[in-house]
C-alpha cells in the first residue's frame, strides 16, 4: 500500500493565516512585546514551501496593509540584502561568471565568506534599522533563497545584539517544531534541520 502524501495547504488557508497574522501583528499588545514573558521578541512564520509564490504575494499585501495602518516596519529579504553585500564589494558579477564552472563546495564556501552573518550580514541589517525612524516591526524573509550559504539560526541567534527592542518576525518555507530531547528545531523545507534554536516563539501560538 502507498503512503498516504501529505496535503499541501490550499492557497485559501494561507489567506486565512495571514488575515489572522495581520490581526496580531497591527495590535499594540504585539508591537509592545506583551505576552511573552522576558522571551526576546523574536517569531516564526513557518509555511509549506510548495507554497512560496502564494506566500510572497501575500507577505507584500499585508505588509502594505500594516504601512497602512500606520506601523513603521522594516521588511529584509535577505537575500536582496546578500547580493546588495555582494555587490558593494565588487564580487557579483564575478560570482556570475565563474558559478557554472566553479567545484559547488568551493562556490558555497566563497558566498559565506562574502555574507558572513556576524561580520557582514548583521552589521548591514543594523545600519538599516538605524535609519529607519521610529522602528516598530522587523520583518525577514528569502531564508529559503539564501541556503546553505546563510543559515536562519545564525542569523536569528546574532540579531539579537541589535534587534531586541521591537518584535522580530521571520517567515520560514519549512517548519518550527518542538521535540522532546532536542527542543525547538528549524526544520528548512519540512526535512533539512538547520538545528536547534529555542529562543522564537511560533508567532502561530501567541494570543491576543
Amino acid at each position: 500500500m502507498n503512503p498516504t502524501p501529505t496535503q499541501i495547504p490550499s492557497p485559501r488557508e494561507v489567506t486565512k493565516r495571514f488575515t489572522n497574522l495581520e490581526k496580531v501583528l497591527s495590535s499594540q499588545q504585539f508591537l509592545n512585546k506583551e505576552g511573552i514573558g522576558n522571551e526576546v521578541p523574536f517569531f516564526i512564520f513557518a509555511y509549506d514551501p510548495e507554497l512560496e509564490n502564494t506566500v510572497t504575494q501575500e507577505l507584500e499585501l499585508l505588509l502594505t496593509r500594516l504601512q497602512t495602518h500606520g506601523i513603521q516596519l522594516l521588511h529584509i529579504d535577505l537575500f536582496d540584502l546578500s547580493v546588495e553585500i555582494i555587490n558593494e564589494r565588487g564580487k557579483w558579477d564575478r560570482l556570475i561568471q565563474v558559478e557554472p564552472k566553479m567545484d559547488k563546495a568551493k562556490f558555497k564556501d566563497q558566498l559565506q565568506n562574502l555574507t558572513d552573518v556576524e561580520t557582514k550580514v548583521i552589521p548591514k541589517i543594523a545600519e538599516v534599522i538605524d535609519g529607519t525612524e521610529g522602528l516598530q516591526l522587523l520583518v525577514l524573509s528569502g531564508t529559503g533563497l539564501v541556503y546553505p550559504f546563510i543559515r536562519a539560526h545564525t542569523v536569528l541567534n546574532n540579531l539579537q545584539k541589535v534587534a531586541k527592542d521591537y518584535p522580530t518576525l521571520l517567515f520560514f518555507p519549512g517548519k518550527y517544531t518542538h521535540t522532546e530531547g532536542r527542543g525547538q528545531s528549524l526544520d528548512l523545507f519540512g526535512e533539512l534541520n538547520e538545528d536547534r534554536y529555542y529562543r522564537a516563539l511560533d508567532i502561530e501560538d501567541y494570543r491576543l
